[in-house]
Formats: structure tokens, sequence, C-alpha cells
């Protein structure tokens, strides 16, 4: 690496710029000098070597692309000539097997975190009210105001997540709505859970509570509006029992195991994986190592990244199942007329990617080198100890509920351009550029814009310290701010 660009692999036909360049500036990368033909932005890439029309270039040791004209060494490579390779469905062929690394807890770090009676650990002890429609999702968020106020000290929170959804749906879709609902009630995050209802919905109250694991039916209270005379009067009463159920709950110490996690990208740029999500991968070794559960989704920005992580597939049923959810999205793309590829985002190519084969590369770099050993569809459980995968789209709110709705009980997101929004769970922002760190420190948890100057070793450990003290209460900065939204995945007709 030099001062001001690097390539990932000695196999890479392409280099980043890690500031601004202008043309006929001499960049120095491994054994090679290049002239940059072009003025570069940071964080773009620039040629190495020379491609023909059609030829691939090569970022992270694989291809993210075809050149669409002719590239010199020193040229800016970025829409205006390269184009993305991906296609439709695929047969995929596992290609190695791996077996699972033993777990090693012995000697690892431990956390302060609430354990619940079926042995699931959580990081807050909180209650949540979940509407089962839109209508009456202001209902709940008023009930979540007046018991915080009443509550105050008693436990972590009282939080209502409202969402327009849950009537005017039919079968798979209101499935997908009723499933990730029950994911959330099940939460070990929320000590209880009040699921309020309007009445005359499609998504009904009794069916929702029989949807949630029988496990986290115990501490579920249910609610019809329409039924009650005074709502808020008999919503306050539950939420009072809930309260008095679980306010005495403690945090005691526990294992790095006990964690499960979720990994989140969103807003990337060319730095994301150059630093934060290399930074997540080796924390996620680490939390896998010691039989942590480790949860990835996004699936549409896996797509020209899938066969090496399907090659991580801990027996052929996995694999299996890894492959259907991977090719039931690219239907769900082509069903509705739309290419697989389209991805990155107008901010992502901003920032410097420019395929979506470049984006998967970089992201899924956050689930390190691990096994996989599970896969979830949408709504389910992530129950493996290790890597699971878990059906979700790429869109910021719905896959972060995903994760929440699979049992993590805490995020990390990694950012190269920020946001403010937080989620059910608590949601680290991680930062690929120190800029973005210092001027958004109210968004940002952590800068890992370090690690392309610094020893990994000791950001490694200052990360995985910051994980554990959020896990055992600090609040993230998306907790300070009082950001907590869910959104769902809603993907049929609207009667």
């Amino acid at each position: 690496m030099s001062a001001i660009a690097c390539a990932i692999t000695d196999c890479d036909t392409v280099a980043v710029a890690l500031e601004a360049l202008d043309a006929g500036t001499r960049v120095h990368v491994g054994g090679l000098e290049v002239v940059l033909r072009q003025d570069l932005p940071k964080g773009h890439k620039f040629a190495l070597a020379a491609h023909r029309p059609g030829e691939a270039v090569i970022k992270y040791g694989h291809p993210i692309g075809r050149a669409t004209a002719a590239v010199a060494p020193g040229d800016w490579v970025h829409t205006h000539n390269l184009a993305t390779a991906l296609g439709g469905e695929l047969d995929y062929v596992r290609r190695e097997l791996r077996e699972p690394a033993p777990f090693d807890a012995k000697g690892g770090r431990t956390w302060n975190g609430y354990l619940r009676v079926d042995g699931r650990a959580a990081t807050r002890n909180e209650i949540w009210i979940l509407p089962t429609v839109g209508c009456v999702g202001f209902t709940a968020e008023q009930a979540a105001r007046e018991a915080n106020a009443r509550h105050a000290g008693r436990i972590d929170g009282v939080h209502a997540f409202a969402h327009p959804h849950g009537c005017s749906q039919l079968g798979d879709d209101l499935a997908g709505t009723r499933a990730v609902l029950a994911g959330l009630a099940a939460n070990p995050n929320a000590a209880g859970v009040l699921l309020l209802g309007l009445g005359c919905e499609s998504n009904q109250l009794a069916a929702l509570a029989e949807t949630v694991p029988e496990h986290a039916r115990g501490k579920l209270r249910l609610l019809s509006a329409q039924g009650e005379g005074d709502e808020m009067a008999a919503a306050a009463r539950l939420i009072d029992e809930l309260v008095e159920e679980s306010g005495a709950q403690r945090r005691v110490e526990l294992p790095l195991s006990a964690l499960t996690v979720g990994l989140k990208c969103g807003g990337s740029d060319a730095f994301s994986g150059l630093t934060a999500n290399p930074l997540l991968g080796r924390f996620s070794d680490h939390l896998a190592r010691a039989g942590g559960r480790v949860v990835l989704t996004e699936i549409p920005e896996i797509f020209g990244a899938e066969q090496a992580l399907l090659d991580r597939a801990v027996d052929e049923a996995t694999f299996r199942a890894a492959v259907e959810v991977i090719n039931r999205f690219k239907r769900y793309f082509i069903d509705a007329g739309q290419p697989v590829s389209e991805n990155p985002s107008p901010g992502n190519i901003a920032g410097g990617i420019t395929t979506l084969e470049e984006k998967s590369l970089g992201a899924v770099q956050k689930a390190g080198s691990a096994p996989l050993a599970g896969v979830a569809n949408y709504g389910e459980q992530a129950l493996a100890a290790g890597v699971t995968l878990l059906e979700a789209p790429g869109n910021d709110a719905v896959s972060a509920t995903a994760l929440a709705a699979a049992g993590a009980t805490v995020s990390l997101f990694t950012t190269g351009r920020g946001t403010p929004l937080g989620f059910p769970i608590p949601t680290l922002k991680i930062a690929s550029n120190s800029a973005l760190a210092t001027a958004k420190p109210h968004w940002i948890d952590f800068d890992a814009g370090a690690a392309l100057n610094g020893d990994l070793a000791s950001i490694d450990e200052s990360f995985l310290d910051r994980v554990l003290a959020i896990a055992s209460g600090e609040p993230c900065a998306a907790e300070r701010a009082g950001q907590r939204a869910i959104a769902i995945w809603k993907r049929g007709v609207t009667l």
C-alpha cells in the first residue's frame, strides 16, 4: 500500500485512490508505478493494467465486471468504462467442504447481559409494543410515551414499533408480515411484548400470537382496541403488568458466545471493503470461534460474491438451502421485470463503487471466513452457532428489522456516507472513513478509517471493547438520539 493508493490482492488489475488525485500524478502500487491519465476522486479506481473491451476487471482477487471500452494503465475506471457481468439464476456447484472449527470459549471476553428463562441472552431489558396493523401505530406510540414516563428507571425502556401493514394483504405477503412481527416478539431484548390489534384487520391477533415461537409466548399480552371501551387504559394496565414481571431482572456476566450479532451495511463507499467490512469480518470470525451467532443478510448484495460464501457451507443441506434463497431472490427480481444487478445506489456510485459485484465482494467480508452453519428464511430465527445467512433485501430498514426478528440482540452497521436511523436492537454505526466519523460523531459509534494506517490488532481490540460495552448497556448513538424504527418487506398486492 502506498500513501495514496492501494490494491487489495496481488492479482488485482485496479487500485483505489485513498485521496483525490490529479491527472499526471505518479502512483506507486506494490512494484508498479502508474501515471494517472485523468483526475481521480477520492475512493475511486484506476487501472494498473490494460484491459480490452469485454475483459474482466479484477478487485478483491475476483472479477467486478467487464470493461466496456479499452482501458489503459492509469485510466479512471468507473461507470463510463466498466459494467456488471451478472445475469439470472445459476446452477451452483459446491466446490469444497468446510468443516466447522471447534468452538473455543475458554479464556474469552465476557459482557454483562440479561439471561432469559429460555437460555438466551439479551443486551437490553425492554417492553415492546408491536401493532398488528398500521391503524393502531400511533396508539402504540402514545402508549409507549406514557409508559416510559410512568416507569422511568425500572426497565431499559418501553418502545412501540409502528408500521403501515397488516391489512389489505393476502397469502404469502400477509404471512411475511406476520412472520417478521412474530420474530420481533420473540427477540430476547423484549422482556415483555404487547401485541396491539385493531380488531378487523387481516393480521388477526390470535393468528399472530400462534406464529410467535412457543418459548416466547409467555411474555405476550394481547389487546384488541375495538374490543375495549378505553383502549389506552387497557394498554397501560397490560404494560404495567409486563414491567412488574420484568423490572427486577438484572445484568449478569455472560460469555462472548451468548451474543447474537446481526451484520449490516448501508451508504457504502469504496472504503467499506477496505476498512469497516474487514473489521467486522475479523470480529465475526472471533465470535464464531467462541460459539456465538453471526447473522448475515441483504441477499441482493451478495450477488457476484455468493460462490465464496456457498463454498463455506458446513454440509450439503446448508449449501442447498443457501442456493434456494439466493436463486429465489433472483427470481423475485426477474418476475418483476428487473435486472438482478440494479445496484449499487447513486450514493454508492458517488463513493467509488461501480458494479454490484464490487459492492458484494466488499459486503460479504462482514461475515469473515467462518463456515456457513445455517440458513433462515425471512422472519425465521437464526439458531445455528456460527454464520447464518438470512433472507432479506438490501434496504436498510427492512434488513435491519429482519436481523432483529431473527434473534440478533445487537447489530453492526458499516457505512461510508452515514445514516442516523436506528432499529429495535442496539445498532452500532461503523464509519469506513475517518472524515465521516469526524463530521458525524452523533451518528457514528466507531471509526474504522484508522485501519488504513493503524495497527489492526489494536483496532480490533478497541472495536471488541466498544461492542461489548454497548452490549452491556452503554447506549449507542442511535439510541441516544431516540432513533428506533422497523420496516416490513411487502411483496404482494394491496387490496
